[in-house]
């Protein structure tokens, strides 16, 4: 049986390895491409909608935010003001105008867990079409499930 060791030449002395093992590099750089290939397309799709923790501390906000709400009759109240469904686009593009030189203000929307799911969304895509997209849906901590 023989071994294929470097030459030595001298007592001791063994001579430097000059080449570098590239392969497990090669493997590595492989599938962290993969891992960005497979996740890249995923973080691009879905709305950002910002959901509070009920644990987080209150955000420094130089503007007061806006405050929709929808109750359990599925009345709307903007800031605590009752206003129409019909009503709603027009005060969501008045509330644009305001803030047309700046960034959007904060919106704050909050419903209640008895509604439609569909009315929720009716309001959230007015608030887009009005350019209002800085939206943050508030909940109450309660029971985990």
């Amino acid at each position: 049986m023989s071994m294929n060791l470097p030459s030595q030449r001298g007592r001791g002395r063994r001579a430097p390895m000059a080449d570098i093992n590239v392969t497990p590099l090669v493997d590595v750089m492989l599938v962290l491409l993969i891992i960005f290939m497979v996740t890249a397309p995923l973080l691009t799709a879905g709305v950002p909608v910002n959901l509070p923790d009920s644990r987080a501390k209150a955000l420094d906000q130089d503007q007061k935010p806006v405050q929709i709400s929808l109750d359990e009759a599925g009345k709307l109240f903007v800031d605590d003001k009752e206003i129409g469904e019909a009503a709603l686009p027009g005060e969501l593009e008045r509330i644009a105008a305001l803030q047309a030189g700046g960034e959007p203000p904060q919106v704050f929307l909050r419903a209640d867990r008895a509604l439609d799911y569909g009315r929720v969304m009716r309001v959230m895509g007015e608030l887009n079409r009005a350019g209002l997209n800085r939206v943050a849906l508030v909940t109450v901590e309660g029971p985990q499930r």
